[in-house]
């Protein structure tokens, strides 16, 4: 070729793809005894920030885990259903059968058979009392008569957390608030596992505190029992680790369980204290936020007064029901645009003493056919 130059010096330089260097970063090792090994490179782990409140997306999904215990699906063993017993209700209180967490004494209203007719008029204006059997019924009419637009939410969707099947179910209040901080910041999946990992934890035996009951006897690893406020007190951050908690976890979950073993929350308090003390003590606890505790008093606590105004879910679904375009509030002022706090309160106010199911339908209000409510 001219000035020297051979065609073979101008072939272009092999270029290493992506694909290439992958397979010479696989090709076989020879090992000591002769057979090809074929190195792995380690996944990359992946960290989560976890925040110390809640979701930024809380719905009626993230709750699911706080009243786990008194569904399908339990980790605790249930003893076999008895007939539904018709308490007295009342909206400004706790409807739910709490379970105490270190006794599993119940603690609950009483049955309308045992209360005296007089006692029953005292202070009513009608002579049938509000019971656990017609406290929805009322409730719904209430709605209904506060608003015609409820009808078709309340005809589609049955609320059984305020039934009389839901109202009989029992509830441990210490196993609620737990699971809420176990779920925190990951997926519901996640949550179950680590939920199922920690109880195992005292299963075994093993625990810093044992797991024994109150009456020192020890319980069935098969009975996966969720523990006493006492035996998580008594165990080390690093055991409760194991279950795959946070650092940060471990210590709300240890410190509740401290709570509950001094007898500074009790099953008794947080079935006779007005709301908003419940709300007082309980957001002073590391670990839970004011969702978090506006939520277990509506789910696991069974109040019917109770209405969260941070909650987008509630938030969006109030303001479809009153008749603007979500899609177009999104799309201009970002999540927190759908309505604001004062809003929402002034319109949800109208329906006390039954705003917990108020704002129940309106996480539904999605699903249901929006013209149907003008």
């Amino acid at each position: 070729m001219a000035n020297g130059i051979k065609s073979t010096d101008l072939a272009p330089t092999p270029i290493r793809t992506v694909a290439a260097r992958k397979r010479k970063a696989e090709a076989p090792v020879p090992a000591a005894d002769g057979a090809n090994i074929i190195p792995s490179t380690p996944r990359r782990r992946r960290t989560v920030k976890e925040d110390a409140e809640q979701p930024a997306t809380p719905t009626p999904d993230a709750v699911k885990l706080i009243v786990e215990g008194a569904q399908n699906g339990s980790t605790t063993p249930q003893k076999p259903r008895a007939a539904a017993i018709n308490r007295l209700a009342d909206p400004s209180r706790t409807n739910a059968l709490l379970r105490s967490p270190q006794t599993s004494r119940i603690i609950a209203s009483k049955p309308v058979d045992t209360v005296s007719p007089s006692k029953l008029r005292e202070g009513l204006t009608r002579t049938t009392p509000t019971t656990t059997t017609n406290i929805l019924e009322e409730a719904c009419a209430h709605l209904i008569k506060v608003d015609p637009r409820m009808k078709p939410l309340i005809e589609k969707h049955h609320c059984r957390i305020f039934s009389p099947e839901g109202l009989a179910e029992q509830v441990d209040p210490f196993e609620a608030l737990a699971s809420s901080i176990i779920s925190q910041q990951v997926s519901g999946a996640a949550a179950k596992s680590i939920k199922a990992r920690f109880i195992a934890l005292f299963d075994s035996g093993e625990g810093d505190s044992g797991s024994g009951n109150d009456n020192g006897s020890t319980t069935p690893t098969a009975a996966r029992r969720f523990p006493h406020p006492s035996q998580v007190a008594a165990t080390s951050i690093e055991k409760l680790r194991t279950a795959g908690l946070s650092q940060r976890k471990a210590e709300y979950l240890k410190g509740l369980g401290e709570k509950f073993a001094s007898g500074e929350l009790t099953a008794q308090m947080l079935a006779d204290a007005p709301y908003e003390e419940i709300l007082e003590k309980l957001t002073a606890v590391r670990g839970l936020g004011r969702w978090s505790v506006e939520m277990f008093a509506c789910f696991a606590l069974k109040r019917m007064d109770v209405f969260s105004l941070g909650d987008l879910g509630v938030q969006r679904g109030m303001a479809a029901f009153v008749g603007r375009d979500v899609a177009k509030l999104k799309a201009k002022g970002g999540k927190w645009k759908y309505m604001s706090e004062k809003e929402m309160e002034e319109i949800s106010g109208r329906f006390a003493p039954y705003r917990s199911l108020f704002m129940w339908y309106m996480w539904r209000v999605e699903e249901t056919d929006i013209s149907t409510l003008e």
